[in-house]
């Protein structure tokens, strides 16, 4: 999942993805119970009792060796020095700097403890100051205080590892092998998060697991839907498979935020180390591992400035998320970060900079990646006071050719749409007026799989008309624009493969929608216009290829909308950021509510990817063309399932009736072989009338099925 989340150097937070608030779940306010371990239990008892005695408590303390051994009178000037160059990289303890001397000579011993804040600090004061020459002939050799501990405990003698017998890892892929076809979803509300199938067929939600303080923060699935990952205080736990084992775990303390590469080989972790000097920078640190071993293959270390670069960054120079965005394709091979007047490419599996060079790129403001191939689109600012015109660029990767370039003028702002399949790209272009004191929106689109890369120009009907919300379709050519100025603003339909002499045609177009964004289904042909916020949760349901709206609903106080892989279903929640309402609601495409869960401390709603189909194009279209005689025979074997289920429920509610009545049968023979002794306890409390007998009903609802009944 990718999402804009901006990190001011204070610490806090602009632009949270959706259910993810930080602001109402402070990692510091989550109270776990003894023995717990974070949520995450060890599958290793000798591994988790081997890293716990490595944690003396001197996690924020290096040992500097190589230095002087100096008299008293230059021990004062050796620790202020040792102050100095250590205050520059964190901040040092009131009375932690210890530099041992000798009781006989009153010499220092040429070495000295140095304790910080917190172990953040002392990783980097060790990552910075190791092989640091403080003069000639001496250069410091810096070490962690536990790596130090641990390095003593080891033996001696060489004691080869116990051979271990294999244990083979669950499939990681079984869930997509459900009889049914059912999705599943993710779902944390106070201290739980559990796993529901998407039971559409009986308008229901089936439970697979759950589990209390499984996370601290957030669940993240990955980007194909083999792994979920739980954040915690000591890093990043990967779980997946049938029983939900832990996969792999990934050390970085007081981690923030996570991104996974597309697919799924890599996954990049953040944190910030907050100064104690409020004129300081906030310290950046982001990992890059290998999620099947765990491995981390790399470390970037820097303030927030170098990783917020431009207007892309957000305001205030804040760290805008994700740092570092992936290429597409049908493997992990490149990502990059934007730098001053460059784009840093690094390439997989050795995580070094591209040909060991950034692209360079004056002004360079932003840039993204298209989803299908290494092409990259960079946008660079106006330069030299507007004598040199902004500019887009298309370049490919790893050979760095410029396939396209447009110059732009009078730029206030741009911002990037690809196509999902990589077919298209939009920029959205908002330019001064004559006056520049108001500005106005076209669109440049580009269709990046024909010869020469053609473009296209597109104007709104009216210029002065602010764009609410764009989306692409994803399997398709359209793309949709909801624009205007007042509450209601204009829906707006194109299709790059419908144009005229004037450029793309619109196909649809429809005033006064009650919404603020639009959702298009995963397969296309249909979207959902939220109006979220201020318009309180109106739905419509609308289908694009007839321009009518099939349903419109409401989900009172809606904070999120999320279709299913599939696109046939839809889910629209209601998270903490308000009070009242919490849950979410599962819709039919087409509007019909298929039912409600409400939960309160409703944090995070979240489908589960599916990996991309193994289907050729032609065959999708095949199926697609042949639909009724396959849909026909699923049907029916749907329908076979359902049967054979509701055979199976009631099977299992009968044998748990036989459990109960023999359990009954067996009190009853045990009371009346003891009545004896039960009457010398209970006396007088035996005799009849002392006791009532209450029956109570329990209902059940078995299934809700709601139609619309349109008049005639």
């Amino acid at each position: 999942m990718t999402a804009a989340v901006a990190m001011r150097p204070d610490g806090s937070f602009e632009g949270q993805p959706r259910g993810f608030p930080f602001d109402d779940f402070e990692f510091e306010d989550v109270m776990l119970p003894e023995g717990d371990d974070m949520g995450i239990a060890s599958e290793d008892d000798e591994v988790a009792e081997e890293e716990l005695e490595t944690e003396t408590g001197f996690g924020s303390v290096i040992v500097t060796d190589n230095l002087p051994e100096v008299g008293p009178e230059k021990y004062d000037k050796l620790k202020g020095l040792l102050n100095k160059i250590y205050g520059q990289v964190g901040s040092v303890r009131e009375g932690g700097m210890n530099m041992p001397r000798n009781e006989e000579t009153s010499t220092s011993k040429g070495f000295a403890f140095i304790e910080f804040h917190n172990p953040q600090e002392a990783m980097a004061a060790r990552d910075s100051t190791n092989g640091y020459k403080l003069d000639k002939n001496h250069t410091l050799a810096v070490n962690l205080f536990d790596d130090i501990d641990r390095y003593l405990k080891i033996p001696d003698e060489y004691q080869s590892p116990e051979q271990k017998a294999y244990v083979p890892q669950e499939h990681l892929h079984a869930w997509l092998m459900d009889k049914r076809g059912r999705d599943q979803f993710a779902i944390r509300f106070g201290d739980e998060t559990e796993v529901y199938w998407n039971d559409a067929a009986r308008s229901q939600s089936e439970q697979v697991y759950k589990r209390s303080f499984w996370t601290e923060s957030f669940v993240q699935w990955s980007g194909q839907g083999s792994y979920l990952a739980t954040v915690h205080r000591q890093g990043v736990a990967i779980w997946g498979g049938q029983s939900w084992p832990r996969i792999t775990r990934f050390s970085h303390p007081g981690v923030r935020l996570i991104e996974f590469s597309p697919c799924e080989q890599y996954l990049i972790t953040y944190s910030s180390i907050e100064p104690s000097n409020p004129r300081e920078k906030a310290k950046v640190l982001l990992n890059v591992f290998d999620t099947k071993t765990g491995k981390k293959l790399r470390a970037f270390d820097n303030s927030v400035d170098e990783f917020a670069i431009g207007t892309a960054a957000g305001p205030g120079g804040a760290l805008r998320w994700p740092v570092f965005k992936w290429a597409g394709g049908p493997k992990d091979t490149f990502f990059a970060r934007l730098g001053k007047n460059s784009i840093s490419i690094y390439e997989c599996p050795d995580m070094g900079l591209l040909d060991k060079r950034s692209l360079k790129l004056d002004a360079v403001q932003d840039f993204a990646w298209s989803p299908a191939e290494p092409i990259m689109c960079a946008y660079q600012a106006e330069q030299s006071g507007g004598n040199l015109p902004a500019r887009i660029s298309l370049v490919r990767v790893p050979d760095r050719t410029e396939l396209r370039q447009k110059n732009l003028f009078s730029v206030s702002d741009v911002r990037m749409y690809w196509h999902p399949q990589g077919d298209y790209l939009a920029i959205k272009v908002d330019r001064y007026t004559k006056t520049r004191k108001s500005t106005f929106t076209s669109f440049e689109l580009f269709s990046v799989k024909e010869r020469d890369i053609p473009m296209e120009v597109l104007e709104l009907p009216s210029k002065t008309e602010k764009v609410v919300d764009f989306a692409w379709e994803p399997k398709g050519s359209r793309f949709a624009v909801l624009y205007g100025d007042g509450p209601r603003p204009a829906l707006a339909i194109y299709d790059m493969k419908n144009t005229t002499s004037k450029g793309v045609n619109c196909v649809i177009h429809q005033p006064n929608k009650q919404a603020n964004c639009l959702h298009w289904s995963p397969q296309g042909k249909f979207l959902v216009l939220g109006g979220l916020k201020a318009l309180n949760g109106q739905l419509e349901f609308f289908n694009a290829e007839d321009g009518e709206v099939m349903n419109a609903a409401e989900h009172f106080m809606c904070t999120d909308i999320e279709w299913d892989p599939t696109g046939r279903y839809v889910a629209t929640s209601v998270t903490v950021v308000h009070q009242m309402e919490n849950g979410f609601n599962v819709w039919l495409f087409n509007g019909q509510l298929l039912y409600r869960m409400p939960r309160e401390r409703f944090f995070q709603f979240s489908w589960r990817p599916r990996p991309p189909t193994l289907l050729e194009p032609g065959q999708e279209e095949d199926i697609v063309k042949n639909l009724k005689k396959y849909s026909q025979k699923y049907e029916q074997e749907d329908q076979a399932l359902l049967a054979q289920t509701d055979v199976d429920l009631l099977a299992e509610r009968q044998r748990m009736m036989d459990e109960w009545k023999a359990w009954v049968v067996s009190k009853k023979d045990w009371v009346m072989q003891n009545q004896d002794g039960i009457a010398a306890i209970l006396g007088d409390a035996l005799n009849e009338g002392d006791y009532t007998v209450n029956e109570v009903e329990v209902e059940e609802t078995l299934g809700v099925n709601e139609e619309v009944i349109r008049a005639t």
